[in-house]
């Protein structure tokens, strides 16, 4: 399930960074949730400058990045950890792209299991499936 959608002024970023950046947020995304890292999907969206604006000036005007994160969850998630998520994923952005923090926005969006598909079959389904082979393995 682990999606986290990362949004970016075109330009401001090289393709290195850029990949550094998916790299570290899969990696920490993996290690808040306990997730296996094969389950994180990680993405940049990138907006032409004229396209993005924070506190009323396009980024083509104010040039200094402020950089926007969704990251999707299963409903049921403790909130401790999704603060954790929040924090730590606003983290990663900082390092790698060396945003200022109080500039950095993040939500995480919670996903209930019967709207979340998983190769086409609802979560809520999956997790069943999963825990019914789990113990007729035991």
């Amino acid at each position: 399930m682990p999606v986290v959608e990362i949004h970016l002024v075109e330009g401001d970023h090289d393709d290195r960074r850029v990949e550094d950046l998916l790299r570290r947020v899969s990696e920490r995304y993996a290690a808040v949730l306990e997730s296996p890292i094969e389950r994180v999907r990680a993405f940049v969206t990138m907006h032409a400058p004229q396209h993005w604006m924070t506190g009323g000036v396009t980024a083509a005007v104010d040039g200094d990045p402020a950089p926007y994160f969704a990251a999707a969850v299963l409903e049921g998630r403790p909130v401790e950890q999704r603060h954790r998520l929040l924090a730590e994923l606003t983290d990663v952005i900082c390092e790698v792209l060396g945003a200022t923090r109080s500039r950095v926005r993040g939500r995480v969006v919670q996903v209930p299991p019967d709207d979340w598909s998983i190769g086409g079959v609802p979560a809520a389904t999956r997790r069943r499936e999963e825990i019914v082979a789990r113990s007729s393995r035991l």
